[in-house]
């Protein structure tokens, strides 16, 4: 089979059963992809002689007949994710040379279930970012490139290297985490499928923490019904998580059906922003037409604190952060810096941290900082943590009203170029968390879907948001809003 890398995960599930291809093969295909995308920076830490391995071993497997699902597809995983003997750094120089000597839930999950792991990938700094612009290995960039420009545009972040490596098929699919919008905005902006579950639904355990309340790992990949396919390997209890929910994992492939007659889909006024762009306005118009022309009930909606979930979100997740990166002193693993004559332990805490932590993890953990001190911690993280329980309760009401899910843009816009919004003013790049940070709050199952082009050939997304523990119904909503906007563009190779 030519273009193997191109293949959906589901497409070599099949081919590997009928002896069409082998693991050994799909894997090579990618890393042949994958030497020749430098210019992307998707991949920052190449394991060829893992994935050959793992792949020889999916492939006597499958032969022998005990094969789940994901035996033999190649993945990347996001720098996020701790990997055992293989640099886990979290884009981050204070992780310097960190390799840990264990394999996240997740990860162990999924070589559990014999997929391959080729590397991994690019993302903002301790996942502190929306276009993938504070990493420690520099910008990851995205296949997509506006009419015949020539402007690098930004992936997305924080899980940037993850979508343009399964957007431009360096991957059959990808990990990521989404704290605040980080694989739903990412997967918009590269025209792929983004999956954040309910808060619980994967463990965290061996991931490195950004802000524990709200980080979720979810899978990134090249369909809807793909994402089904990874999210039931990802998924699972973990006693070794207090925050994971021993629930059962359900099949959530089973559970894409095509059929939404008679559900009823919210559509928030709130989420009507001044300002925005007629094209996102439009493509959401077309959604709820797509959505309604299926069999569903098209219903106004009010959730009305989510015009404070912004300010909310950049309350919590900075106090959350502040306390997780308190460990990175430079005393256990990690950068430490050379200290002068005379320097003490403090001078070490103080040079190593200002070393290894970029601007805007700085910035984070020094917000952080700042409301959760004394003085401070009840008028900004208290109020915050309230606003968040009264977003939340927002969510609780329409759902108990009888809405099955709520359709929303994803971003604010198509992809950025690189350098347009790293001024002076980080507000602009929070902005582009603004649909997506309230499933967070709320710790809900969102998905985006690409659904439309836009004047300048970018891809554009639209996001379902579904009840909590209820992401095979969510797939099944977005896999018809997928199969009507039958998007089927690709990027131009110029990598």
């Amino acid at each position: 089979m030519s273009d193997l890398s191109k293949l959906t995960i589901a497409a070599a599930r099949d081919a590997l059963r009928a002896g069409e291809t082998t693991s050994a093969e799909l894997t090579e295909a990618c890393l042949s992809e994958i030497d020749t995308a430098g210019a992307l920076n998707a991949f920052v830490h190449n394991t060829p002689e893992i994935a050959r391995q793992q792949a020889v071993a999916a492939d006597a497997r499958i032969k022998a007949g005990d094969a789940p699902d994901m035996c033999g597809i190649p993945l990347g995983i996001k720098d996020l994710f701790c990997t055992k003997g293989v640099p886990s750094q979290a884009a981050s120089a204070i992780l310097n040379g960190f390799k840990p000597e264990y394999e996240s839930t997740v990860t162990t999950k999924l070589w559990d279930a014999g997929a391959v792991m080729l590397g991994k990938l690019n993302m903002d700094e301790f996942a502190m970012g929306s276009s993938n612009e504070t990493s420690t290995y520099g910008n990851a960039v995205n296949p997509w490139r506006r009419g015949n420009e020539d402007t690098a545009l930004t992936p997305g972040g924080s899980s940037g290297g993850s979508a343009a490596a399964v957007a431009a098929d360096l991957c059959l699919a990808a990990t990521g985490t989404d704290t605040g919008g980080s694989i739903r905005q990412p997967a918009a902006f590269t025209g792929i499928t983004g999956l954040k579950p309910t808060y619980g639904r994967c463990s965290r355990w061996g991931i490195v923490a950004f802000a524990s309340s709200l980080d979720q790992a979810g899978p990134m990949t090249k369909t809807v019904q793909d994402a089904a396919i990874m999210l039931n390997a990802m998924a699972g209890h973990d006693p070794l998580d207090s925050t994971s929910a021993d629930l059962a994992v359900p099949d959530f492939e089973a559970a894409i059906t095509g059929d939404i007659r008679g559900q009823k889909i919210g559509i928030p006024s709130e989420y009507h922003m001044d300002g925005m762009p007629a094209e996102i306005e439009k493509l959401w118009a077309d959604g709820r037409d797509m959505l309604r022309d299926a069999g569903a009930e098209i219903v106004d909606i009010s959730l009305p604190h989510t015009k404070y979930a912004l300010p909310a979100y950049y309350v919590i997740a900075p106090a959350e952060a502040s306390s997780n990166l308190a460990r990175y002193d430079g005393v256990r693993f990690g950068h430490r810096a050379k200290l002068a004559a005379g320097d003490g332990i403090t001078e070490m805490y103080e040079k190593t941290r200002a070393e290894g932590f970029g601007a805007e993890v700085q910035r984070r953990v020094m917000v952080g900082t700042y409301v959760l001190s004394a003085g401070f911690y009840d008028a900004y993280y208290n109020r915050a943590r309230k606003v968040r329980t009264l977003i939340k309760r927002d969510f609780e009401t329409v759902f108990a009203e009888g809405i099955d899910a709520i359709l929303t843009p994803a971003t604010p816009s198509s992809a950025f170029g690189l350098g347009e919004m790293t001024d002076a003013d980080p507000v602009k790049m929070y902005l582009n968390d603004v649909f997506t940070v309230t499933v967070n709050l709320a710790g809900l199952p969102g998905i985006a879907v690409p659904t439309g082009i836009d004047g300048q050939g970018l891809p554009l997304g639209l996001q379902l948001i579904g009840k909590p523990w209820e992401e095979g119904a969510l797939l099944n909503q977005a896999s018809v809003l997928e199969k009507a906007a039958g998007f089927a563009a690709k990027p131009a190779r110029w990598w």
